[in-house]
């Protein structure tokens, strides 16, 4: 009792830490079966009362075995008795009974108390009506104890065959759990609490497995709780968890005769919705959908009802089409969409004459869904939408992206005939001067294209030529409806790739719109993707798209990410136009910004400089990443077979030769600044990889650069670049310029510190497979080679994370492949101190190990199996259930 005391109200956590190791102790001693039972008498507070009833669970539950022999109908008829007992309460100590006198029956069920669930339903229905006070306890009482047995086999760890001997012989007592569930459900007297716990209890049950056929009558008096508000959410609840059970599609039957009683909801559904009841209209549609979704396939193939689960279908359209926005309005037309899905996909995958029938019949469901969706994507009126919060706004957001989604996986359904659709309806509106449209109507279609143009090929729709004509006639008066537009023309990049002529239509409306920042992420996408797909057509608009792009960054209209977007649109633009224009274009977009940076440079370090400096540097690597002047010769070499000369002016090349003092001086002042060094290294990461052969003029200066960063401060970025170039350039090695020992110490520092052992085993595997060959590598090798494998074998042995073992285990490989004579010296010199790197292991372990490591040469999968095996056994991990889990 002290130690609860002390548990429960002592203020010193130090003294509750030591009192509940203590009662943790005694809870797990034999006393425990004996005290437990004080602990629970009346006079005692709830929270003792709750701890005995907890130790009574515990001792059940864990410590079976302990029980004395002869004890068990004296124990099961205590427990019976404390239910009862606390049947009024405290709720949680009665709660904890029921939990105890569960796990008991599932200790002797059905051995030993093949009767337990009739034995209790007797036990507890006292004869007193559920409408007085004590009758109403026990009935509780007796509906928790049966919620919570399927729940606790569900919770306990018993192993798998016992399990579904226990379900089994639960699921033979479910008739008659049920006849008493369903006569307290129909009772017209029976207090709220009674049925709402009976509905719990339906829930709990059904873990079991239960057969619909065996629930029938059940779930129709669930059906008709739906009526009662007070427990309309939990007969929801327990509805949808009868009919979304897998197992009801055995048993067509009984789902043909829950598709009317679903449809009988209409009435009440048409009321709530017109009431603004949003709960109600959103727990009926949660009924419709788990029906149609779970059992579409099974309600489909019962051809002789098609009428049936066609007015379902109907229903389901009726939520989605359900009035006003989502989620201010509504919430329930989101529920909906997966069921379009699901019913596409059953009916297309039905053999060819149902199919031939079905689709007869649902594919005017589906255009009438596409219209009922795009009025749901509609956008609210203006003093409407500047009304709502940012969560109800990204909520739209989302739901929108949904019907896009929907949209794209219907058009597989209907075809070019729903773009035909779509334009008419569209051309309509933008004609029709008798009946001005909405921007919001105009913006739907226009998104509904979008959606489609996304991801299908509009290749050979013959619509597309009149949009790209209707486009320019839409005045965009509204930021959704312009962002909308520059959406669609982004879409419709490959298109216009095939159909060049068409660029004079919609490129003026993107530039136009390039200098409104509210348009920002949509004109800038639009931009980058006509430039990408359509750059090789772009000569003729290519001093237009400089001079718009130039003067909106000049002016920093966008964000820093928008204007990264605009470089590498930029990037392929330069590819389009002649070679000889090239580098004076290219001069003219990066020279202010080279010249704001060196105005930068020139300050003192300060954090008000840096971010400028780091986007101008973004601007440059971005730039490059897309100046693929090596892809475009290809192109050029498959239309026109002749031989391309090496580039050895490349304007990169040049630009960059010409900045290069000026980022060396960004360097040697930022050298400590990991965002700048990251800019620095992004810039010539991006143009190795498009520079390729032509980076040979810059690998000096870059060498004398490399050995700033490392022989100062080293960096994640600068290794990442090291490896990058190590890869494609083998002339680096070759340079002067480059202290190959202070790479390598880089590489070795941080496999100690292995949080970034993924940038640099890559980089020293690299490193060390050019020991033969080039003399430099060879010396620093022979020289400082076993410090590198000391340090690999302390990080493998626990100084790092058994995740990196795979890291560590390439550069042993790559040690083992090509310098296996030093391998051998090495490895046995490092092993050969007692207790390295670890005490756990023995003589015998480090020369298995040695003569596995030395033996492998050809298998890196081989040479990561030993490296973890090392691992386990450094740990004492060995042989232990954690290893085989690894």
């Amino acid at each position: 009792i002290n130690a609860l005391q002390q548990l429960y109200y002592d203020p010193d956590m130090d003294k509750k830490n030591v009192a509940q190791k203590w009662l943790t102790q005694a809870q797990a001693s034999p006393q425990a079966w004996h005290f437990c039972w004080a602990l629970l008498r009346t006079d005692k507070v709830p929270e003792i009362q709750f701890f005995g009833a907890s130790t009574l669970h515990a001792k059940i539950s864990r410590h079976w075995s302990d029980l004395p022999p002869g004890q068990l109908d004296s124990l099961r008829s205590q427990l019976i008795a404390q239910v009862g007992q606390f049947a009024s309460g405290p709720k949680m100590v009665l709660t904890r009974l029921c939990v105890a006198l569960a796990s008991l029956v599932l200790h002797v069920l059905p051995e030993t108390w093949p009767t337990a669930v009739p034995d209790l339903l007797r036990a507890f229905q006292t004869g007193e009506s559920v409408t007085e006070a004590g009758g109403q306890a026990q009935c509780l009482a007796l509906l928790e104890l049966l919620a919570v047995l399927p729940e606790e086999l569900q919770s306990s760890s018993i192993p798998a065959s016992r399990r579904s001997q226990l379900r089994s012989a639960l699921a033979v007592d479910w008739s008659s759990v049920c006849s008493l569930l369903q006569q307290l459900l129909q009772r017209p007297d029976a207090p709220s609490p009674v049925r709402e716990r009976v509905l719990r209890c339906v829930s709990s049950w059904l873990t079991l497995d239960i057969a619909l056929k065996d629930s029938e009558g059940l779930l129709e008096s669930c059906f008709a709780l739906l009526k009662e508000s007070e427990l309309f959410d939990t007969a929801v609840e327990t509805i949808v968890s009868i009919i979304s059970q897998p197992d009801c599609q055995r048993f067509a039957d009984s789902l043909l005769k829950v598709v009317p009683q679903v449809l009988g909801l209409q009435e009440q559904l048409k009321k709530a919705v017109q009431d603004g009841d949003m709960e109600t209209s959103h727990g009926i549609c949660r009924i419709a959908v788990a029906l149609g979704e779970t059992h579409c396939r099974t309600l489909l193939e019962q051809v002789d009802h098609w009428q049936g689960f066609q007015a379902l279908v109907s229903m389901i359209m009726s939520c989605t089409g359900t009035p006003g926005h989502y989620p201010v309005d509504e919430t329930s037309s989101s529920l909906t969409l997966t069921f379009w899905y699901t019913l596409q996909d059953d009916i297309t995958s039905l053999d060819a004459e149902r199919q031939t029938l079905y689709l007869q019949i649902y594919r005017p469901v589906y255009f009438q869904l596409v219209d009922v969706l795009l009025q749901k994507a509609c956008f609210p009126r203006d003093e409407d939408y500047a009304a709502w919060s940012a969560d109800d706004k990204e909520q739209f957001r989302t739901y929108r992206v949904d019907i896009s989604d929907t949209l794209m996986y219907v058009y597989e359904l209907l075809g070019p005939e729903l773009l035909r659709n779509l334009y008419d309806k569209l051309g309509s509106l933008l004609t029709d001067t008798t009946h001005p449209s909405s921007w919001q109507d105009i913006e739907a279609l226009l998104f509904g294209f979008q959606s489609i143009a996304e991801t299908v090929d509009v290749s050979y729709s013959d619509v597309i030529p009149g949009l790209i004509g209707l486009i320019p006639l839409i005045t965009a008066n509204n930021v959704q409806l312009a962002e909308t537009i520059m959406f669609t023309i982004g879409s419709l990049a490959e298109w216009l790739a095939d159909h060049s002529l068409m660029l004079a239509s919609v490129l003026p409306v993107v530039l136009h719109g390039l200098s409104n920042p509210d348009l920002s992420v949509a004109c800038v996408s639009a931009l980058k993707r006509i430039c990408r797909e359509c750059r090789h057509d772009l000569h003729l608009h290519a001093n237009d798209i400089m001079a718009v792009s130039q003067a909106v960054l000049v002016k920093d209209i966008h964000k820093s990410p928008q204007c990264m977007w605009i470089m590498q649109a930029l990037g392929f633009l330069l590819l389009a136009l002649p070679r000889d224009e090239i580098l004076g274009k290219l001069l003219s977009l990066v020279t202010p910004h080279i010249q704001q940076l060196e105005k930068l440079a020139n300050e003192p370090p300060s954090s008000a400089n840096k971010l400028p400096i780091v986007h101008i540097l973004g601007l440059l690597s971005n730039l490059f990443s897309t100046f693929d002047l090596n892809k475009q010769s290809e192109r050029l070499e498959v239309m026109r077979p002749v031989q391309t000369q090496p580039h050895n002016d490349n304007p990169v090349v040049v630009v960059l030769q010409q900045a290069f003092p000026l980022i060396q001086t960004i360097v040697s002042k930022w050298l400590n600044e990991p965002e700048v060094v990251e800019a620095v290294c992004a810039v010539f990461e991006k143009s190795l990889k498009t520079l390729l052969r032509d980076f040979a003029p810059l690998v000096t200066q870059l060498c004398e650069l490399i050995g700033q960063m490392f022989g100062a401060y080293p960096q994640a970025s600068a290794l990442d670049l090291t490896r990058q170039v190590l890869r494609r350039k083998a002339d680096l090695y070759l340079s002067d310029h480059l202290d190959i020992k202070a790479v390598f110490y880089c590489g070795e520092h941080h496999t100690v510190y292995s949080m970034i052992c993924s940038l640099d085993a890559p980089e020293q595997t690299e490193l060390i497979s050019h020991c033969e060959d080039i003399p430099a590598v060879r010396e620093v090798l022979q020289e400082d080679g076993k410090l590198l494998l000391q340090t690999l074998l302390e990080a493998i042995g626990g100084q790092s994370p058994r995740s990196l073992a795979e890291h560590f285990a390439e550069v042993l490989f790559s040690v083992s492949r090509n310098c296996p004579s030093m391998l051998s010296v090495w490895l046995r010199e490092a092993l050969l101190p007692p207790g390295f790197p670890s005490s756990h292991l023995t003589t015998e372990h480090k020369e298995h190990f040695c003569q596995q490591i030395l033996r492998e040469q050809v298998s890196k999968r081989r040479m990561k199996d030993i490296v973890k095996e090392f691992a386990l056994l450094s740990r004492g991990l060995q042989g232990t259930e954690y290893a085989a889990n690894y």
